[in-house]
């Protein structure tokens, strides 16, 4: 559920005047002012991303085009990590920084047509919104910085992460915040994804994935007829499965999204699977459906042997089932502390801005860093966009310059602006 924050919620006195004195400085509204002057840049540089291939497990190609884009914007240490995430670095004063990220990669396959084109102020195609806009917004913030030539006292850390999307399972933030020496260093973590400026994520939704495999001996539908059908076995576990109650609060859902299994309408399979994902703001309750999955698989397995037991011998074929439950997916839930400087910081801005948002629950690259007790938090990067995971996916410019100065401000408070 989306919870409204109040615009004029009342914001401590301090962060007002740690806001103003930013907005105050001669370079900060410089820099603000380029968003609106920049935005042929910006329109470009998410369009020549977007038809630039990223699908899962294969972000190199953009890896290697934002690295570029790090380096002519002035950021230090542009490189590659062990996992394919991009870094790069903008000095301040302290070694602690604020990390802002977007991930990289696409729910595309490799081989998608990438038909990236542009209809007034509308960009569409397929990763334009998701994450284009995120990505884009990183580059938005670097370049404004570097042009008016502003200095902060934390460093800003800013990271193009892999693996955010479907079975990547977050490995790009993971691998992140599993580093020692940048986990220490990291106070704050802001995250860009998709568009538009009207939400913040402070609440992380946990999920797990499994892909259920059934396996039999197989056969041929006339000669081995008896033998034991790994498909009808899943279709009973999945009509036992959908009957499971889940709370309404704390949301819990569950879905079967892919089913697989069988090469001919004449051939008893020798495996039948599907793919379940898990969602809950409670891990326990995750746990219990978990449970309950396998609980309908070994039933339903149980149910199968038992009615080839019934069949005479001479419709007895092999049985040799056995089913695997497998984990492809498990991102951890977290809150963020009510309390928490970044969140009273993006209140400020937004009231600053007269922007009203909704706080949300969601699946994000801040999981990690959220269930781990961080301050972290996941904000679009402006304009308005949908249709995402789709071909005909879309991205409107208009707007955008609300969600940098959104980005900006907040990144500028967090790390503290150097006059």
């Amino acid at each position: 559920m989306a919870n409204k924050l109040d615009s004029v919620q009342e914001i401590s006195p301090a962060v007002k005047r740690e806001i103003a004195h930013i907005l105050a400085a001669p370079r900060v509204q410089s820099a603000l002012q380029e968003f609106t002057s920049q935005e042929s840049q910006l329109r470009d540089w998410q369009m020549e991303m977007a038809r630039t291939p990223a699908p899962p497990f294969g972000e190199a190609e953009r890896a290697q085009w934002l690295s570029q884009r790090f380096s002519e914007l002035g950021l230090e240490d542009v490189h590659e990590d062990s996992v394919g995430n991009v870094l790069g670095l903008r000095r301040g004063s302290s070694e602690q920084c604020v990390a802002v990220s977007a991930h990289m990669d696409t729910v595309f396959p490799a081989g998608t047509p990438l038909n990236i084109r542009q209809e007034g102020s509308r960009l569409y195609g397929p990763g334009i919104s998701d994450n284009g806009a995120g990505v884009t917004a990183l580059l938005g913030i670097a370049s404004a910085l570097k042009s008016a030539e502003i200095s902060h006292e934390l460093s800003i850390l800013f990271i193009g992460n892999v693996g955010e999307e479907g079975e990547g399972d977050l490995r790009g933030m993971r691998h992140i915040f599993s580093n020692p020496e940048l986990q220490d260093s990291i106070t704050y973590s802001l995250v860009l994804d998709g568009a538009g400026s009207d939400t913040i994520v402070s609440e992380a939704l946990g999920s797990r994935r499994f892909e259920v495999i059934v396996r039999g001996p197989g056969g041929h539908s006339w000669s081995d007829y008896g033998t034991a059908n790994p498909i009808p076995v899943l279709a009973r576990a999945i009509q036992t499965f959908t009957q499971t109650s889940v709370p309404a609060s704390p949301k819990t859902t569950f879905n079967i999204g892919v089913i697989q299994g069988g090469t001919s309408v004449n051939s008893i399979p020798e495996s039948a699977s599907m793919r379940v994902d898990i969602r809950s703001a409670s891990g326990a309750e995750i746990e219990k459906v978990a449970a309950a999955l396998r609980d309908s698989i070994s039933f339903a397995v149980e149910e199968e042997l038992r009615m080839l037991e019934k069949r005479g011998p001479e419709r007895k074929g092999p049985r040799g089932l056995s089913f695997e439950v497998i984990g492809i997916g498990d991102r951890p839930a977290g809150d963020l502390n009510p309390n928490a400087r970044i969140l009273e910081v993006i209140r400020g801005v937004d009231a600053h801005l007269g922007n009203v948002a909704a706080k949300q629950r969601a699946s994000t690259d801040a999981n990690i860093p959220l269930s781990l007790g961080r301050e972290a938090i996941s904000i679009g990067g402006g304009g308005t966009g949908g249709g995402a995971h789709t071909l005909q996916e879309w991205f409107d410019c208009e707007g955008r310059d609300l969600g940098l100065k959104r980005i900006l401000i907040t990144l500028l408070v967090l790390s503290g602006l150097v006059e």
